[in-house]
C-alpha cells in the first residue's frame, strides 16, 4: 500500500505570523499550524483566525496541517468548526484517548483527513480502538513529552522507557493502515541525538518524525528516506525476480542470499518511497 511521505512533520505556532510565512517555502513533508501546546490562553482566539487564513489563503510547498485543541477544551470545538468551513485538509487532534473522540472529530470535519495523537496511559490502552475507528483516520502520532510526564519515566538516550509503545503504535498504525509519525525530539542543537532518534523511529517502522524546529528538517529527510545502498539492494531484488529463470519460483539467490516474493514486494515498497522523496526535491 502507498503511504503518504512524512518523513519531517514540523510543528510551527499559529500564533506567530513570520513562522507562518517561512513555512510557506520550507522543505519539510507536512506544516502542522499549532494551535495547542505552542499558543498561550489568551491568544488562542487570534491563533485560530491565522490558522483559518493560512488555510484559505494556501501556497504552502509542505502538506498542511493544523494542531486543534482537545475537545473537551474552551477552544476545540470552536478550532474544529472554524477548520472545517475553512477547508483545512489535515487536521491533527491531540490527547485522544477513545474512538468516539474520532468519530467526533470527523463527524465535525468530515472532509479533513485527521491524525491522532496518543499522548496519556488512557490512549496507549485504547491504541487499538482508536486505529480502529475509521471515518477521517488516516494517521497515528506519538506525543513524547506529555506522555513522559504522564508516565513519570526518566531520561534515557535510547527512549528505554517508550520502547513498549513505540512498538505498539506502529502495530496499531499497520493493522489498520494508517501512517505512523514518531515523537519530537527536543535538544535542537543536538544534532547526533537526533539522527540517531531518527534512524531508531524508521528501525521501529515509523513514516516519519514531528519536529520542532526548521534545522531538523533535513536530518529528519534523510533518516526515513530510504539510503543509495538500499535502493540498489532493492533494485537488484527485483532485477532477479524480472529475469526469466526466476519465471514461477518462490524464492531465488541475489547477492548469496535467499529472498522471497515478500522480499520482492518489500523491494518495490521501497523504491515506490524513493521515487516519492526523489520528486519532493
Amino acid at each position: 500500500m502507498r503511504r503518504d511521505l512524512v518523513r519531517s512533520v514540523l510543528y510551527l505556532p499559529a500564533s506567530n505570523a513570520r513562522a507562518v510565512e517561512k513555512a510557506r517555502t520550507l522543505d519539510c513533508d507536512v506544516a502542522i499550524l499549532d494551535l495547542e501546546d505552542a499558543v498561550v490562553p489568551e491568544a488562542k482566539i487570534d491563533a485560530r483566525a491565522a490558522a483559518v487564513a493560512a488555510v484559505k489563503t494556501g501556497g504552502f510547498r509542505p502538506r498542511l496541517g493544523v494542531r486543534i485543541n482537545a475537545l473537551d477544551t474552551a477552544w476545540g470545538e470552536d478550532d474544529l468548526s472554524a477548520l472545517a468551513d475553512a477547508g483545512a485538509g489535515l487536521i491533527v487532534a491531540p490527547k485522544v484517548e477513545t474512538a468516539e473522540t474520532v468519530h467526533a472529530l470527523s463527524a465535525g470535519a468530515p472532509r479533513a483527513a485527521l491524525w491522532a495523537m496518543i499522548e496519556t496511559p488512557r490512549g496507549l490502552i485504547a491504541l487499538n480502538e482508536i486505529a480502529a475507528a475509521g471515518r477521517g483516520l488516516q494517521g497515528l502520532m506519538l506525543g513524547v513529552n506529555d506522555l513522559a510526564k504522564a508516565l513519570g519515566t526518566g531520561v534515557s538516550p535510547d527512549r528505554e522507557p517508550f520502547k513498549p509503545w513505540l512498538a505498539a503504535l506502529v502495530v496499531a498504525a499497520r493493522a489498520h493502515g494508517l501512517l505512523a509519525v514518531d515523537g519530537v525530539f527536543n535538544r535542537i542543537e543536538d544534532v547526533d541525538g537526533l539522527a540517531a532518534e531518527a534512524a531508531q523511529g524508521r528501525l521501529y517502522g515509523f513514516d516519519g518524525k514531528s519536529l520542532i524546529h526548521p534545522s531538523q528538517i533535513a536530518a529528519a529527510n534523510t533518516a526515513f528516506a530510504p539510503s543509495e545502498a538500499e535502493v540498489q539492494a532493492a533494485q537488484a531484488v527485483v532485477a532477479a525476480f524480472a529475469a526469466p529463470e526466476a519465471e514461477g519460483q518462490g524464492a531465488i539467490r541475489v547477492g548469496g542470499a535467499m529472498v522471497e516474493r515478500l522480499h520482492l514486494d518489500q523491494a518495490e515498497a521501497l523504491l515506490a518511497r524513493h521515487a516519492q522523496a526523489t520528486n519532493r526535491r
